[in-house]
Parts: C-alpha cells; structure tokens; sequence
C-alpha cells in the first residue's frame, strides 16, 4: 500500500538557480543531491522535495506543499528575519498581524517562493 512509504513534493521552478538561492538561503535547506537539473532537499522522517525546472512554475493557485511544524509563529518571525514575505488572504473574521491564521483546526500562514509557487506553515490548534 502506497500510504506505507514516503510521499515526496514536486516544487517547479521556471528558473532553477534562483529557486535555489531562495530556498538555500532563505529557508536553508541544504541539497542533497542534484539531478536532472533539478536538485533534491532532504526532510525528516524519509521526506523530501525536488525543485525541478518547468515553464509551468508558479500557475498553480493552491500550496504546494506545507510543513507540520510545532510553533507557526516562532517558524514566521524566523522566516520574516531571513527575508520571507508572508501572503495576506482574505480569509473572514481571519486577520493577524503576524500573518497567522486560525482556521479549520489548524494554525498557518502561508509565503511563495521566487517562482509563485504558494507553500504553507501548519501548526495542529
């Protein structure tokens, strides 16, 4: 059964150099391994993403992908120190200063990279 195994993100980047600057410098990921001119980071728990080159970055209106944190304010105020801008949705009776919201359950807060790509901070309430 597929839900035995890792499950891995696909993050497309129109431009793969600068994706990288983004997401080493900003984020600090460390690659992994390059491939097809893309490059692999590693995450906990057997998880990873490849940043691959595609003219189809950044088209989607949805996250990409997310990571479960346990503090989403501490994980905003550390991003926003290196530079990350966090979205500001309109989401009802949803607003915060810090760009937290509250909604379904869940804490989070959502940023994009230098592609458009949309990605998420979510923190179980």
């Amino acid at each position: 059964m597929l839900q035995n195994f890792p499950l891995y993100a696909y993050i497309p980047a129109k431009d793969v150099a600068r994706a990288r600057r983004f997401y080493e410098s900003k984020l600090g990921f460390r690659p992994k391994q390059e491939v097809a001119d893309g490059v692999v980071y590693e995450f906990r728990e057997k998880t990873a993403c490849f940043l691959y080159p595609t003219p189809n970055a950044g088209t989607s209106r949805a996250s990409q992908a997310f990571w479960q944190v346990d503090d989403v304010e501490r994980e905003v105020a550390d991003l926003k120190k290196r530079g990350v801008e966090f979205e500001d949705y309109d989401i009802p009776g949803e607003k915060s200063p810090s760009g937290v919201v509250t909604a379904g359950g869940a804490k989070a807060a959502w940023f994009k990279d230098t592609e458009g790509n949309i990605l998420a901070i979510i923190q179980n309430a």
